[in-house]
Parts: structure tokens; C-alpha cells; sequence
């Protein structure tokens, strides 16, 4: 069935015309007559059956419906030149759309992503944050940075990072002590993370501890809010050492206590089974996990994991 859309033509002159509120204008922007404008946008009146512009000897204004009716316009003419420019620029070269996780992304992924540039100048990797699983299907995502178990249907999983995290403050927390005992920390406000709601259950469990108000204390829903509010004083929040390396290297936050709780969820690489072939995402993949196995290596302390070398890469159907 014939769509019933207006000519395009027809519609850049009366975006033009309706932006300015001048047919002159709009002709000068279009390298076009007054007239042809005129005649544009009479064709575009008649096929919708309404009036757009109201017309004086002092110029045309837009109607109630042709204001309406530009903004809409507008904002689809933007979405396809949006749209054309990424097509223009992915010509002769690779692009990888991917999900990620957003403190992981950013505290760790991105500080590394210029090595992968360096070798793969050819390749341009956008982020975007999503913090849920999704389909790829509804989306233009060729992988995703996500933290969970890995099973993800019609999907390729490359485990990255277990998560295990310590219990981080501000140093004035501390009042002068080198580190705080696990009661003492009980005592402390204990941030929350939304997406990890059992994270200090689960912690003060593997002391054997059972502490009533282990769920209790202000909730944020990223990593990165967590270390901003212990940064200020705010409480005792447990976080990945590798997610705030900077922090503590700079010593504006401290490991309260040197004991993590081990999670059974991890960082992966996401892949849908229809992309593997992509030679870009392939190119990644394999920066990736090799970057992420040389920083265990590297930090065996921060990511110790009991699991980690039986989850390798897993393949999921």
C-alpha cells in the first residue's frame, strides 16, 4: 500500500519557510524561487486539506495546525539527516554500537579504549549506558558490557571481570585508623546500591555476620553515585577496587576494610550470534579479553576469583 507521506521537496520548503516565517527566506536557504516555494508548499496545503500559512501584503504567519504541524517536521527532518550522516560515515570504515554498563564503562573501559583506536584506527565505537538486559533485535546494539551470569539467549558470552567488592569510605571516617573492624562498620550508614540490594547481606554473611540494618541506608543506582557519596562523608559503601582506582590513588577514598565479598555475577561481553562475524566486533572481542585478562593478572588481589578460570569463555545457545 502507497504511503501516504507528502514529497520531500514539498516538505523542506515548508520546514524552511515555517522556521523563518518568510517564503523569501526560505528561498534564499534553497537556492529556489519565491515562487517554486509557493508553489511547494500550496501542493502540501492541498494534499493535507489544511491551511499552514495565513497570508497579508505584510507576509505570512503560521496557522494553529501549520505551527503544530512544523515542530513535527522538523524534529523527523533532524532524525533523518541524523540518520544519513551516520550512514555517510560509516562508509569504508567499521562502527560498533555497545551497550554498557555505566561505571564500568566509564572507569574502566573507557580510560583503555584509546590503545584499541591505536590499533584499529578504522573502527569507531560509540557508547550508550544501559544498565538492564535487553533485545538486541529492538535495538542497533552490536554488544553489550553487562554484568550478570552471562546467560543471555541467542547470545556469545566473554567473561572480563568477577566483581568483588570492599567496603570504601572517606578517610575521615577512619578518625586516624589505619582500617575499621567489621562492627565498627555496622555502625557506619551503609550506602546502598540499587541494582545489588543483598551486596552488604551478603558481606557481612561471609563474616558470619548478622547485622539487622544491612538494608537499610540510602540507595543510589550506579557505582559512580556510591563513590561520590562516600567521598563526602555520606557512609561506608562497597564497591570493585577497579572501578575507583583513581579515587584511591589520589586518597580521597580508602578501603575501610580489607575483606570483599565474592559474587557469583560477573562483567561480560555480550555478543548475539548474528554478529560474530562482524571482523570489527571480532577485532574487539579480542582487545577486549585480552585487556581484561592481563589486568587480573596484573591485580590479583582486586579480582580474585574462585570461579574465574572455569567460566573462561562461555558459549551460549
Amino acid at each position: 500500500m502507497r504511503r501516504k507521506i507528502p514529497s520531500t521537496s514539498a516538505l523542506l520548503a515548508f520546514e524552511a519557510a515555517a522556521r523563518h516565517e518568510s517564503f523569501t527566506k526560505a528561498a534564499d536557504e534553497l537556492s529556489l524561487t519565491q515562487s517554486a516555494i509557493c508553489r511547494q508548499i500550496g501542493a502540501l496545503e492541498e494534499f493535507l486539506g489544511i491551511e499552514l500559512f495565513r497570508r497579508s501584503r505584510r507576509g505570512v504567519k503560521l496557522t494553529e495546525a501549520g505551527l503544530s504541524y512544523s515542530r513535527r517536521v522538523a524534529a523527523q527532518l533532524d532524525a533523518v539527516e541524523r540518520d544519513t550522516l551516520s550512514v555517510m560515515g560509516q562508509h569504508g570504515a567499521g562502527r560498533l554500537e555497545l551497550a554498557v554498563v555505566p561505571t564500568f564503562g566509564t572507569q574502566w573501559l573507557l580510560p583503555r579504549l584509546k590503545h584499541f583506536q591505536a590499533l584499529h584506527p578504522q573502527v569507531t565505537v560509540n557508547l550508550t549506558n544501559r544498565t538492564r538486559p535487553f533485545l538486541f533485535a529492538d535495538t542497533e546494539f552490536d554488544a553489550a558490557l553487562y554484568f550478570g551470569d552471562g546467560d543471555w539467549s541467542g547470545t556469545e558470552a566473554y567473561f572480563l571481570m568477577p566483581e568483588n567488592s570492599m567496603p570504601v569510605c572517606s578517610p575521615a571516617l577512619l578518625a586516624g585508623r589505619a582500617q575499621l573492624d567489621a562492627e565498627a562498620i555496622a555502625r557506619l550508614p551503609l550506602l546502598q546500591q540499587t541494582t545489588r540490594p543483598y551486596a552488604w547481606r551478603q558481606w557481612f554473611d561471609s563474616l558470619g555476620m548478622n547485622v539487622a540494618r544491612d538494608m537499610t541506608g540510602p540507595r543510589y543506582e550506579l557505582f559512580s553515585m556510591l563513590a561520590q557519596a562516600a567521598e563526602h562523608e555520606m557512609g561506608v559503601a562497597l564497591i570493585p577496587p577497579f572501578l575507583i582506582q583513581r579515587e584511591l590513588r589520589e586518597g580521597r577514598l580508602v578501603v575501610a576494610m580489607e575483606h570483599a565479598s565474592h559474587s557469583d555475577k560477573a562483567y561480560y561481553l555480550i555478543i548475539p550470534e548474528r554478529k560474530v562475524e562482524s571482523a570489527a566486533l571480532r577485532a574487539f572481542r579480542d582487545w577486549l579479553v585480552e585487556e581484561a585478562r592481563r589486568y587480573r593478572e596484573e591485580n590479583p588481589t582486586e579480582v580474585t576469583d574462585p570461579g574465574g578460570a572455569a567460566r573462561g569463555i562461555s558459549r551460549q545457545p
